[in-house]
């Protein structure tokens, strides 16, 4: 059964373009795909009927979803899982055909598979592997190397400036099975980057990495791009991730988008709270006339306050206590779009209008 709700309608009218303007790297309108699952009750004898008469049910995974994104730009697209972002990134890098809706990237139709689109694009999926398990990583490397036709001197090249961007050193002698996973995971992106892709599908690329690995990678991927004005599409379900990397964001939610615009306009319009943090050298008596206790330590009291009320609060608490420290924040953005998928709708006056088709 579809889903229906009030949901805000991603599409936006085309418009012409003045000649000679680029159209953007990758343009995606009304793209719907749909799986049939089949269903059984349990037992022999559900399943015995089901060798004669396959019952199915229709499950939308993305549903009329549209959205372009200019060259050289980082988006981040958010959704809980199941939300639909793999099946997208899929789609537009030619692995699934969509059930109906267009896309183009690099104005290629990606599940036309076009040699020449392959070799521009590359999407890195933290859960997948493409290094051959039991052979050295230079080894998988040169096979990459056959297959995306890379010169010699160009792949010395790249993988020159992506072993110093990676710090990969040493690693890339050794068989993959002897490598940690935050190092495979490095080994993982230089491979798929060594034909210099021009478009990044991001699905999950720092999962399962430490802290100190994902701060490593995102700084890769921040200097990639600027060096090689590669646009990127990236999913991750660590906010460190979006932050870092993308300015703009889509979120998608059960196959629809919820919102495509801004991070800092999300934060505004789903943050109606600041958070107060206040570290007193004597006891903060009934802190709750301030605003919302959030929790009460030793020397520290953390509240939350409505944005517009956030001046006058903090000259209270200067004129009623001895603070030896004061910080004002947003919510965390985990938070953020927490709310958003809770909401499931935003109004038609708060959206972001995605960017306009150009018209082919």
């Amino acid at each position: 059964m579809r889903h229906r709700g009030p949901l805000v309608s991603a599409v936006t009218p085309f418009r012409i373009l003045p000649l000679g303007t680029p159209r953007p790297a990758i343009v995606v309108q009304n793209l719907t795909k749909t799986f049939d699952v089949p269903e059984r009750e349990a037992g022999l004898r559900a399943a015995l009927r089901g060798v004669f008469k396959r019952r199915t049910r229709e499950v939308i995974a993305v549903s009329s979803v549209s959205f372009a994104i200019e060259r050289g730009e980082i988006v981040g697209f958010l959704g809980p899982n199941g939300a639909g972002k793999t099946t997208t990134l899929k789609m537009l890098a030619g692995l699934l055909y969509p059930t109906s809706g267009e896309a183009t990237v690099l104005g290629y139709i990606p599940w036309q598979r076009n040699a020449e689109f392959l070799r521009q694009m590359t999407l890195v999926m933290g859960q997948r592997n493409q290094l051959v398990w039991d052979i050295p990583v230079a080894d998988s490397y040169e096979l990459n190397r056959a297959i995306y036709r890379v010169p010699e001197h160009e792949y010395r090249e790249t993988l020159d400036e992506l072993s110093d961007l990676l710090d990969l050193g040493p690693l890339i002698i050794k068989p993959v099975r002897n490598l940690s996973l935050g190092e495979r995971m490095r080994c993982e992106i230089a491979g798929a980057l060594l034909h210099r892709p021009r478009i990044l599908f991001l699905d999950e690329p720092t999962l399962g990495l430490d802290v100190t690995a994902q701060r490593r990678i995102r700084s890769f991927f921040r200097e990639y791009a600027d060096r090689y004005q590669a646009t990127v599409l990236l999913t991750s379900h660590y906010m460190a991730d979006v932050e870092a990397l993308a300015k703009r964001i889509v979120v998608i939610h059960r196959g629809l988008i919820l919102y495509d615009g801004a991070l800092a306009g999300l934060i505004e319009r789903f943050a109606p709270l600041k958070t107060i943090t206040v570290d007193v050298s004597s006891p903060l008596l009934d802190p709750g006339r301030y605003g919302e206790v959030v929790s009460v330590e030793e020397g520290r009291v953390t509240i939350q306050v409505a944005k517009p009320d956030v001046a006058a609060v903090t000259n209270r608490l200067l004129a009623d206590v001895s603070v030896t420290d004061l910080t004002i924040s947003d919510p965390p953005i985990d938070e953020i779009i927490d709310r958003v998928f809770q909401h499931e709708t935003i109004p038609d006056a708060e959206v972001e209008v995605p960017p306009a088709f150009a018209r082919t």
